[in-house]
């Protein structure tokens, strides 16, 4: 996780509170967001595959090998680059709303998704249109 609870200048209780209450809240978005984008991700698709290779309980643990072969060739299955999760979400950082204004009348326009956030978007099952 690159989520981190760090000291805080809360004096509160009730503060302190909210404040690891949201730190909880983002580390489990993450961690579902990561689950679905898995495919994408340098993460580990097929966690069962690696633990059926470890010898021992406590030897440590093994990647499946789709993700050795992810690590290994920087592409996924389809063929498309391997992210990290922190440069995945700096792709999707691009993707903007535009208010667009000619006299009086404005519209707001979504700037159309590359092929990689388009298939962010359909693993997370989140539509790129308002």
């Amino acid at each position: 996780m690159d989520l981190k609870i760090r000291p805080i200048h809360h004096h509160l209780e009730e503060r302190v509170c909210a404040h690891v209450f949201l730190c909880m809240l983002a580390y489990y978005v993450e961690w579902h967001m990561r689950q679905a984008l898995a495919p994408m991700l340098f993460d580990d698709e097929e966690s069962a595959a690696g633990e059926a290779l470890r010898t021992s309980i406590v030897a440590p643990a093994q990647r499946s090998p789709s993700a050795e072969d992810k690590a290994q060739h920087k592409r996924t299955a389809d063929g498309s680059p391997v992210h990290s999760f922190q440069t995945l979400l700096q792709d999707l950082r691009t993707v903007a709303l535009n208010t667009v204004q000619m006299g009086e009348e404005t519209c707001q326009i979504i700037t159309t998704p590359t092929p990689v956030q388009q298939r962010a978007f359909d693993l997370l099952k989140v539509s790129s249109r308002a």
